[in-house]
């Protein structure tokens, strides 16, 4: 929820709309005359600053329902950071798990967590073969946090490829500059260590042009008006500079992998350093979330996994 220096210069509505202001006072209103009818005494302004100091730590998505956790990329984030912090374990004693159980996993911070992205998730990973095979904590952390946040570029990619397959991909009216690929383009020193191998896995298979599979990317991004969250356009161009084809699930492999997809997003440590912070942002009490969601036997399980 932090916002840079730019924030100074926005409109009132500017300012409300990029952080989904209005969004989180509804949903503080509407927690707060809930609880208050099971709890009269209720004082509503402690309540109010406790919702809002979790929305600032980002624990307020826990045991919330899917729909509360994909309103923002705020939400989404944090959904991402809690899930981590919940079962991280699970990467310090090396388990293998497969999609089910992980999905399994999911469900108890979220009841109504759809398998749908879970399936998705694995997919970039095992790239559509063996989907019952078992996955590593951290590649499985790593892909979830690709495939969930940046969902709907992800989809409208698929599309893109799909019809550049088939040759019935057109362009938009809008036109995007392509680069050349042969443009060298500014590094970060981590992200340039991993370029080798990120690489690798783009250009692995027949797949397409890549020329073709940037300007539809760069496309997807440009239309978006930042109506859904897009991988940052110098990571893409970072993985596209040294091939000639690219297939879809290898770029995919590629930007779950990529040091600035974690960078933009903010809300994962590096890969290296995913046993070592301590659990004190998930301390402080959040609110308490809606009625009827069997919250003991999810507050049991989530305190064990903490």
């Amino acid at each position: 929820m932090t916002g840079g220096s730019d924030r100074f210069a926005l409109t009132a509505e500017q300012y409300l709309a990029k952080y989904h202001v209005l969004t989180y006072l509804q949903d503080a209103v509407a927690q707060l005359l809930e609880h208050k009818e099971e709890n009269p005494r209720v004082i509503p302004a402690r309540f109010l600053s406790d919702y809002f100091r979790s929305v600032v730590q980002g624990n307020h998505t826990l045991f919330r329902e899917y729909s509360y956790i994909r309103k923002t990329p705020h939400n989404t984030a944090s959904f991402i950071r809690v899930f981590w912090k919940c079962f991280r374990h699970i990467g310090m004693n090396g388990d293998l798990l497969s999609a089910k159980e992980y999905h399994s996993l999911i469900c108890l911070l979220c009841p109504d967590f759809p398998f749908e992205p879970v399936q998705k998730t694995a997919r970039i990973i095992l790239m559509e073969d063996a989907m019952d095979c078992l996955m590593s904590f951290p590649d499985f952390l790593y892909a979830f946090q690709t495939q969930f946040f940046y969902d709907e570029f992800i989809e409208k990619l698929h599309g893109a490829y799909q019809a550049l397959l088939s040759g019935t991909y057109r362009p938009g009216q809008i036109v995007v500059a392509v680069p050349t690929l042969s443009t060298p383009v500014q590094h970060k020193s981590q992200q340039s260590q991993n370029a080798g191998h990120e690489t690798s896995q783009v250009n692995s298979g027949d797949g397409v042009d890549v020329h073709s599979f940037l300007e539809a990317a760069l496309q997807i991004i440009h239309t978006s008006n930042g109506t859904f969250s897009c991988p940052p356009v110098d990571v893409i161009k970072d993985l596209l500079l040294s091939v000639e084809r690219v297939t879809f699930y290898g770029f995919l492999i590629g930007l779950a992998k990529h040091a600035g997809v974690n960078e933009s997003i903010a809300t994962l440590p590096d890969k290296s350093a995913i046993m070592e912070e301590t659990d004190q942002e998930l301390s402080s009490p959040a609110p308490r979330p809606k009625s009827g969601r069997s919250k003991s036997a999810m507050s049991n399980s989530a305190k064990k996994a903490l």
